[in-house]
């Protein structure tokens, strides 16, 4: 019997995030819960101490409370993915965690995907538990719900937040009674607040991360329910499709997860028979991440150049420099490379990296400058210190399309900083040199 841990918190940035570790194991897990959480409050509900037991029955279990959630800060809302991302590596860091297994579970498992795809290095397996790369439907992915639906729903979630109501509807075949109703009230007040729900499913309704999907090396288990009334079962079975050679089961029930006493099993089953049997380790060098390329370029350099004069042109270029370098830093991006007046560089976050692009057309004007930006996020094959791949050839040819000062991503980027208050005008679908496909541009609205 495992029983209910300790817990501590982790500082990511400035922020304090919860978490417990508990149970004895070869093997790490870090679970990622859904879309709200509390970590004490938790053991006394079937389905996560059902979860926590087995789990923690072979191996040492890290599980942790999202920014704006249970007992983690609540002040500052939901974040970003990279963000959100951060608060991982916190978690296992503080927990002495270097690498492990990412079980997510429902809103758990888009940023168990991304995790995955961005440090390959610290996850050895991948579990994906009733959930999915995106909600709703769009162009060439039919899959999806209404989107038109999801505003009424979240209006309803909010005003029953509180009252014993909201969390039924996705934690199935808990006990119809008063007290019952007492405690479901308490886990939901704990969790978080109205405002707070609302502002995570209106983003969940957002999250979309499928881009990541072919991008995810770590081997991957798919596990759905075939009624599942919350996420429907085509959706996790999109997601076992697009990651490669991912394994997938799709068992009996209509429920989401369940608190019924072993209704759970099965799954469990197959998830401590896919954690702990033989799999392939990553004891190899990662060579391919998932990463948002920027490239930066100045505009009309030959004529600055000539109009200043060698020297003069060589001290603003130095300043330049200096200058481009600074924002690298200060937003966590790596320089790759330098050549004549551009840059190219990679970031482990696009929200970071298109406000790193922003303060560097802000800082580059007092020097004369006009500098463009061209911005994607997807998989990069690592070559020493250099990076090749079809994302390095896509930031290149959108940077050519920006005009003077601007900041062009692809919908790609658009699609993966929900959250970050960033804000896009469309500029249309184009076709880029060499790179099969239209696709979608968009400038980044200075704030």
């Amino acid at each position: 019997m495992i029983e209910p841990a300790e817990t501590h918190y982790a500082q990511s940035g400035d922020l304090s995030i919860a978490y417990q570790v508990f149970g004895e194991g070869p093997i790490d897990v870090v679970f990622v819960s859904g879309f709200v959480s509390h970590q004490e409050l938790a053991w006394d509900v079937p389905f996560f101490r059902a979860v926590y037991e087995r789990l923690g029955s072979f191996a040492r279990v890290v599980s942790f409370d999202k920014r704006g959630t249970g007992l983690s800060e609540r002040t500052l809302g939901f974040g970003t993915a990279e963000e959100r991302m951060d608060d991982i590596r916190a978690v296992m860091d503080a927990a002495g965690v270097e690498r492990a297994a990412i079980v997510g579970v429902s809103e758990g498992g888009p940023l168990a995907v991304l995790f995955a795809a961005t440090y390959p290095e610290r996850a050895d397996a991948l579990v994906l538990w009733g959930t999915f790369a995106r909600l709703t439907s769009a162009p060439g992915y039919e899959l999806g719900m209404d989107p038109e639906a999801g505003d009424g729903f979240v209006a309803l979630l909010r005003s029953r937040w509180g009252r014993g109501q909201a969390l039924r509807w996705f934690i199935h075949h808990l006990p119809d009674d008063p007290d019952t109703d007492v405690f479901v009230a308490r886990c939901e007040r704990n969790a978080c607040t109205p405002a707070m729900v609302a502002e995570i499913m209106s983003a969940n309704f957002g999250i979309d991360v499928r881009s990541a999907l072919p991008t995810v090396r770590a081997p991957t288990l798919v596990v759905h329910r075939e009624g599942d009334p919350v996420v429907p079962a085509r959706l996790g079975r999109f997601l076992a499709e697009h990651v490669q050679d991912a394994a997938v089961v799709v068992a009996p029930g209509d429920w989401h997860v369940s608190c019924a006493p072993g209704n759970e099993d099965d799954l469990l089953d197959v998830v401590e028979e896919f954690l702990t049997g033989e799999r392939p380790i990553h004891d190899v060098a990662v060579d391919r991440v998932l990463a948002t390329v920027l490239f930066t370029d100045i505009v009309g350099s030959t004529e600055r150049a000539a109009a200043l004069g060698d020297r003069a042109w060589r001290d603003v270029l130095d300043r330049f420099r200096v200058g481009v370098r600074r924002e690298l830093e200060r937003y966590r991006g790596r320089e790759v490379n330098t050549r004549g007046d551009d840059f190219l560089a990679t970031f482990d976050g696009p929200a970071r990296a298109v406000r790193c692009a922003q303060s560097i057309a802000t800082v580059s004007r007092p020097l004369g400058l006009e500098v463009r930006s061209g911005l994607h996020t997807g998989e990069v094959e690592l070559q020493g210190d250099d990076i090749a791949g079809l994302a390095v050839h896509l930031g290149a040819r959108v940077a050519a399309l920006a005009g003077a000062g601007e900041v062009l991503v692809t919908s790609t980027v658009r699609d993966l900083v929900i959250g970050s208050g960033l804000e896009f005008a469309d500029r249309g679908r184009s076709e880029l040199k060499g790179v099969p496909g239209e696709w979608q541009l968009l400038a980044v609205i200075a704030a």
